[in-house]
Parts: structure tokens; C-alpha cells; sequence
């Protein structure tokens, strides 16, 4: 089979390619410029390596034929501009749920296919599985902490038919492992844990300087209404963070709302951010189409442990109501639900916590 390797250069990328070629698939690497020139424009050149380089070094010492193509007008418009705007607007986007649907298996699948290539492979830790019906859907790999599952709950049917992911059926430290047995330079490179287009985690300041505007200061109030402080922008905070509050208290203080359109932040208890339910929307069915009524194992955070809830399908969404109530639910954020064996039903997009 011709496959196309999405290669970053990275452990992950490289492997995928490594072990379909040693497989005896017909290998070309394909790597995505995306947000490398953004950046630049924002912050000048980057100081990491390359990941364009990395890829060609890579696909360089192992034969394997390496096609650039710059998706940047794409992932700017798709991606980075709507992360900005609901950032501003009060929520806590997930931008890597939106690039894997619209990018990596989106506009890269498409490029991949031009190419003659009968489908795109990633380095993903997660697994495509088929239904008795014929539905393709994703579900959890060997990897259980490094598990992906969560970011791809948006793949299309169509999509997923052309999706393999060659990585499913390890986990990260036995990846590492083979690529130490290979002498790959990259086994022990570390892992990044940022948004690839936001150096150094620093949200606020690239919201500012992406969107051309910074969001004026406010008030913090307390659960009651009362004014406790002020803020410096709603864009510099999330539903749960405690840090940076700046307000002298008995006890810790925590985000729990953010009332973008008032400009105001509420602050209270650990307590107060419990929540009971939530509503999602912009529902993407993925194993079932129909959710109504059923029972499911639900993640809110990419890195957070599934936790068992009801389902009740309503106008324009999904209202999910937990066993125990949850800290932290976060406008914005994906709500990926998943069966017993760790397999995904379907997700949404949270719009508010019901409390």
C-alpha cells in the first residue's frame, strides 16, 4: 500500500514512518508547514530546531521521498484566528480536536491523496476500528497516559477509511525503546507539551498580538456579586486556575465563571466549582448515532480519567449529567464520550456547566 507519513521530525512521526517501511508499504513522508511563519511574524525565527529540517533529515537517512507543503493560510484561518476569538470571548478552545479533523485529516489527507497515496499514517497513540454496522470510529491504543483518543473524536467516516495509525498497538516508552534500537537521533528528544503555534505557553501574550487587541481590565467578583479585585484581561484566565488572582483570602480562590460579556471574572471555593451537568453542542457522532439515554464514561480534559454519566440528547445538543459532580468544566473544551472498553461514541463541545 502507498501511504503518506505525516513526519514533524519528531519520536512519534518518525517511528510511524520507520515501522511502515520496515512493513513493506510503498513510504512517502509528507510534512505540513503550519505554524512556523505565524509564529515568526509575532516573535522572529523560533530557537528550536527546525521541524520541516528534522523531518527531511529523517526521511533523508532512510530512503524515504519527502514532500513539503505549506498549509499555513489554513491553519490560520481555521485554527489559530477562531482559538483567538473564543479565547476573547471567555472559553478555553481546544485547538488540536480542530486541527486534526480540518488539517492533519483534512486538507494533509487531501494533499496525500493527490499524490496517489491510498491513505495518510500519523504517530498518533490511538487505534481505527470498524463497527459490525460499518461505522469506522477511533479508540484507545496500549497506551493508556499518552492516550490521543480525546483530540480525534471529530475524524469523518470518510476520513478515518484512509487513517492508519501504526503506533495504536504500543506505548510511548516501547516507541522510545525501538527507536534507541534504531539510533534514531530523536529517541531522546523530549516530548513538547505546548500548542505548537504558541511559544512557551504564553497565551495571553499571543492573543494579544494575534487578535491586535488586548482585552481591558475588569472586576472580580465573588460568587455573591460583590467586587473582590480586578482582573487583567479575561484572556489570561480559565475556568479552575488559581494562581494569579491576586486577592487575599481565608481560603484558596479559584476561577469559576467568566462573564465575558460584563468583563467580569467570579472567583470562589473549591467547592463552587462543582458541577453537576453540562451542555454540549456542535455534536459530531462518531461509534453510534444516537446517544439518547445512554450510559457512557465521559473525559472533559484531554488528560483527564473518564467518569461515568448519563446522556440525554435535547435541541441543538447534549445535556450530560454526572454520577458524582466535576471540578473544572470549561466552556470551549471538547466532551468526548466513550463506552466501556474505551471507545469513542461521539463528542461535543461544551457550552456551559449546569449547576
Amino acid at each position: 500500500m502507498k501511504i503518506a507519513v505525516a513526519m514533524s521530525g519528531g519520536l512519534d512521526s518518525s517511528m510511524a514512518a520507520l515501522l511502515l517501511k520496515e512493513a513493506g508499504h510503498d513510504i512517502i513522508g509528507i510534512t505540513a508547514e503550519l505554524s512556523a511563519g505565524i509564529v515568526s511574524r509575532h516573535y522572529g525565527p523560533p530557537a528550536a530546531p527546525d521541524s520541516v529540517e528534522s523531518a527531511r533529515a529523517l526521511a533523508g537517512a532512510h530512503g524515504i521521498p519527502l514532500h513539503v507543503v505549506n498549509l499555513e493560510d489554513d491553519f490560520l484561518s481555521l485554527i489559530v484566528e477562531p482559538f483567538c476569538a473564543e479565547y476573547l470571548r471567555g472559553a478555553t478552545p481546544n485547538p488540536c480536536v480542530n486541527c486534526n479533523a480540518l488539517i492533519k485529516f483534512g486538507r494533509l489527507l487531501d494533499r496525500a491523496r493527490a499524490l496517489g497515496c491510498e491513505a495518510i499514517a500519523t504517530g498518533h497513540y490511538a487505534l481505527i476500528r470498524q463497527s459490525a454496522e460499518g461505522r469506522y470510529y477511533v479508540a484507545r491504543g496500549k497506551e493508556t497516559v499518552k492516550d490521543q483518543s480525546y483530540f480525534l473524536y471529530r475524524l469523518s467516516q470518510e476520513s478515518m477509511g484512509s487513517i492508519v495509525f501504526p503506533l495504536g498497538g504500543f506505548t510511548k516508552e516501547e516507541v522510545r525503546r525501538m527507536a534507541e534500537e534504531r539510533r534514531l537521533p530523536v529517541a531522546e528528544r523530549p516530548e513538547s507539551q505546548e500548542i505548537c503555534f504558541i511559544p512557551d505557553n504564553r497565551y495571553d501574550e499571543f492573543i494579544g498580538r494575534a487578535a491586535g487587541r488586548v482585552p481591558a481590565p475588569g472586576d472580580i467578583v465573588d460568587t455573591g456579586g460583590a467586587v473582590i479585585g480586578r482582573h487583567r484581561g479575561i484572556h489570561r484566565y480559565t475556568i479552575g486556575q488559581r494562581r494569579g488572582l491576586g486577592i487575599a483570602a481565608p481560603r484558596p480562590l479559584y476561577v469559576v465563571r467568566i462573564d465575558a460579556a460584563r468583563n467580569v471574572i467570579v472567583a470562589g471555593y473549591r467547592e463552587d466549582l462543582e458541577t453537576a451537568s453540562l451542555f454540549a453542542d456542535t455534536i459530531h457522532y462518531m461509534k453510534e448515532t444516537a446517544l439518547d439515554g445512554k450510559r457512557a464514561l465521559v473525559k472533559t480534559r484531554s488528560t483527564q480519567a473518564p467518569v461515568p454519566a448519563l446522556l440525554l440528547e435535547e435541541s441543538g445538543g447534549i445535556t450530560v449529567r454526572f454520577d458524582e459532580p466535576q471540578i473544572g468544566i470549561s466552556p470551549g473544551q471538547a466532551a468526548v464520550f466513550y463506552n466501556d472498553a474505551i471507545e469513542v461514541l461521539g463528542g461535543g463541545t461544551i457550552v456551559r456547566g449546569l449547576y
